[in-house]
């Protein structure tokens, strides 16, 4: 069952750029696990879901090394920020917020039919990657905090600020937020909290296979059907975090 959900979410997450959390971390809930334990094994879970979308991603050469340093430097101390406070801040409220939001998130890009269906390089002056990467950060403080969607913000604001279209938006996400603000999470979690280390072959592995495998998708089928399941993935995602 653990390699099953893994696999699966994980897959959606590599393809639509995020919300892997939105099966996997229910579904350790649901098998027993509480709460701080769930996000803690998760959030290692899904470093692997970075590892196997840049070994698919490295071979297309599609990121842009300026935006990866940006988003690790911008990103990585507002996980560390928001890793450090969530254990002992009651989350509730602020799940609600971030489900409205990343319902948000689809609605706007349903109602924007060409968005990030080509490569329009925007905000590339000194102004323009400081006001990116502060909101970076920001999303940062909430993928170390909360549970399932912040990838999903990294996408859109990729394409939205930036000018990416959505198959360079999902790689860099997926590289960049799975492999090292998920990683930073994992690590300042696992020392305050408690992983469930017995678990993490069959997560891991399915994270990997799932994620070579979304990026494999993502590459193949283009913008337009990436563009499609971003919209679905979000709508579930903020769903599902207001309905939690």
């Amino acid at each position: 069952m653990l390699f099953i959900v893994a696999f699966v979410s994980n897959a959606f997450s590599a393809f639509a750029g995020g919300g892997a959390g939105l099966l996997q971390l229910p579904a350790l809930i649901f098998l027993g696990l509480p709460f701080a334990t769930a996000l803690a094994t998760h959030k290692l879970a899904s470093v692997a879901l970075g590892i196997g979308a840049s070994l698919r991603h490295f071979k297309e050469g599609t990121l842009d090394w300026r935006f990866a340093l940006l988003m690790l430097v911008s990103g990585v101390p507002g996980v560390l920020v928001g890793a450090g406070v969530i254990l002992s801040v009651p989350d509730r409220a602020a799940e609600v917020a971030l489900g409205v939001l990343t319902m948000g998130l689809g609605i706007y890009s349903l109602r924007r039919p060409e968005l990030g269906q080509e490569h329009r390089p925007a905000h590339r002056d000194r102004g323009g990657y400081l006001a990116g990467g502060a909101v970076l950060f920001v999303i940062g403080v909430l993928n170390g905090s909360l549970t399932s969607g912040t990838g999903l913000f990294v996408t859109l604001w990729l394409v939205r600020w930036f000018g990416f279209d959505y198959k360079r938006a999902v790689a860099h996400t997926l590289v960049i937020v799975g492999l090292f603000w998920n990683g930073s999470g994992a690590l300042v979690l696992g020392v305050l909290g408690t992983i469930r280390w017995d678990w993490m072959p069959a997560l891991l592995l399915a994270s990997l296979l799932g994620g070579y495998t979304g990026a494999h998708l993502a590459i193949a089928k283009g913008n337009r059907m990436i563009k499609r399941a971003y919209e679905v993935v979000t709508l579930a995602v903020g769903v599902s975090l207001i309905l939690h």
